[in-house]
């Protein structure tokens, strides 16, 4: 009754997200919760309206949050088994907390 949840994807993808959900709910698999909500804080916009600035840019609201789904650990398996089976490659992204200058970058093969 009070399994453990494993991390099965974590990244700001709605996309993949939808993706996944759906998979998962079609196959009929049970044990599975996902959702989704906004890591970084609002800045003041001067106004007192807490409107974050970065929202009204030439292309509108950019999509900032972080979406994620878990599984309970004993349907971790069959819930990978059903992603691969439909094409989908669920991804963890460890860092996507952090803020952007603490991110770990990919170390590149020319790099001391």
């Amino acid at each position: 009754m009070f399994e453990k949840h494993v991390d099965l994807f974590k990244k700001r993808d709605k996309e993949a997200w939808l993706q996944i959900k759906t998979a998962l709910k079609d196959a009929g698999l049970k044990g599975v919760r996902s959702g989704h909500y906004l890591q970084e804080t609002v800045m003041g916009g001067g106004c007192g309206a807490k409107l974050d600035p970065r929202d009204f840019g030439p292309r509108g609201k950019i999509d900032r949050e972080i979406y994620w789904v878990d599984v309970v650990q004993s349907k971790e398996a069959e819930a990978r088994e059903i992603l691969r089976q439909a094409g989908i490659v669920p991804e963890v992204e460890e860092n996507v907390l952090k803020d952007a200058a603490l991110r770990k970058k990919p170390k590149h093969e020319n790099e001391f």
